[in-house]
């Protein structure tokens, strides 16, 4: 187990809370992100699955604080994370928010915390590099949805629906197929042939 992350049961109950806190279907997303997140890390030699299950568990789970249109949940569940010492579930909390497009770090999404949290994020992203659980969290959270996993593409164009687009939009994506190429070549397969159900959610079969 890597250092810095709650135990699995420990996880389970952090999320439970949270879920009693903001009962939206927020948790099911995280769930789907987890599992996609474990399926992935078992195929690889240098990852370790429950792992990446838990850290998928926790990535949002600053929505614990209520529901919110933004991205400020990032800085919530880094700052709830860090409180009870788990520093790598921190980090992934921030880091599924962001990008990095010419060596900037942009944090997507609209941004409802302060100015000074959103300079946080920037600072302590410029000073890091991803891990591989990182890329990890951030590409399965764009394969997952309440209902179960689904193509990138349509999860993109769900977010875009949802939020609008802007001119970090296009970078983002192409940064997001990035990591899914990364991981394909780090598996020797496609993501999609480990997901159950991912033809049938996509295409409401």
């Amino acid at each position: 187990m890597e250092r810095g992350i709650p135990s699995l049961e420990e996880a389970n109950l952090l999320l439970e809370e949270a879920r009693s806190l903001n009962p939206t279907p927020w948790v099911e997303h995280v769930k789907y992100v987890a599992m996609s997140a474990k399926l992935i890390a078992e195929q690889t030699s240098d990852m370790n699955p429950e792992t990446a299950y838990i850290l998928g568990l926790l990535h949002d789970i600053g929505r614990r604080t209520g529901t919110t249109s933004g991205m400020r949940h990032s800085i919530d569940g880094y700052d709830y994370l860090i409180e009870k010492g788990y520093d790598l579930a921190a980090q992934v909390c921030l880091s599924h928010v962001a990008f990095k497009k010419n060596n900037e770090v942009i944090v997507v999404g609209k941004w409802n915390g302060t100015q000074e949290q959103h300079d946080f994020i920037v600072e302590y992203l410029s000073r890091i590099e991803d891990t591989d659980y990182d890329k990890l969290i951030k590409l399965c959270d764009y394969i997952a949805l309440p209902s179960g996993f689904c193509l990138m593409e349509k999860r993109l164009v769900d977010m875009a629906i949802r939020g609008g687009v802007n001119e970090n939009t296009l970078p983002r994506w192409k940064s997001t197929m990035e990591i899914q190429k990364y991981f394909e070549g780090k598996i020797g397969k496609s993501i999609y042939s480990l997901l159950p159900g991912v033809v049938e959610n996509t295409f409401k079969l």
